[in-house]
């Protein structure tokens, strides 16, 4: 089935909700032995028209950084000795972890980080991205901001949102060419790894894209 043609299915189809629910992609994964971790799937996408909201981004900064970070429009700036509460209040470290989709850290602080926040943020796929003392946060706060992971793990079937109900169906089409083509590069047989792709709104039904 056409993508868009599929897109609009899964939103007519849904039952209505009070909510502006996801629209999501279920995929499953075959020929692959996923117990090898080569052969899973953990890639980043940039998704030409986001998910109708930009992503939460962390960073983790002192100085400068953290002032350029502000302007940048990072969600939250987290200093050293906010790195060490966290790393002693593990309920609040995976709160912050689950709120917020990336994280960024000054280089001075990725030893700390993984001391202290590694077996949380690591479990999630969320470790930091490192940021060198000359270079400049901005960019990377701009670019993470439309971007997903997509992450098998050791599962043949998994889940990533794409958009939402209140986006143009071409628009979440174009998201999940996007995530298709990525995944067409990151699998070992490119498409032939891939059994099938579902599109789906939270609540609704399952439409076959491929």
């Amino acid at each position: 089935m056409d993508i868009e043609e599929a897109v609009k299915q899964a939103i007519t189809e849904a039952p209505a909700r009070k909510f502006s629910e996801s629209i999501d992609l279920a995929i499953n994964l075959q020929n692959l032995d996923l117990s090898i971790p080569g052969n899973r799937v953990d890639a980043e996408v940039m998704l030409p028209h986001g998910l109708g909201k930009p992503a939460k981004i962390a960073v983790f900064a002192a100085g400068e950084t953290a002032l350029r970070a502000k302007s940048a429009g990072a969600d939250r700036v987290i200093s050293a000795d906010e790195i060490k509460e966290l790393g002693g209040d593990k309920r609040a470290a995976r709160k912050l972890a689950d709120e917020y989709r990336f994280f960024i850290a000054e280089t001075q602080f990725m030893p700390v980080i993984g001391k202290s926040l590694g077996s949380i943020l690591g479990k999630r796929g969320k470790m930091p991205a490192p940021l060198p003392p000359t270079q400049d946060v901005t960019p990377q706060v701009q670019r993470l901001r439309n971007m997903i992971r997509i992450r098998s793990r050791d599962r043949p079937t998994f889940h990533l949102a794409v958009g939402n109900k209140n986006m143009k169906t071409n628009e979440v089409a174009e998201n999940i060419e996007a995530v298709i083509t990525k995944l067409d590069q990151s699998l070992k047989d490119g498409r032939h790894n891939l059994k099938s792709v579902y599109v789906k709104t939270t609540m609704g039904p399952a439409i076959r894209v491929i």
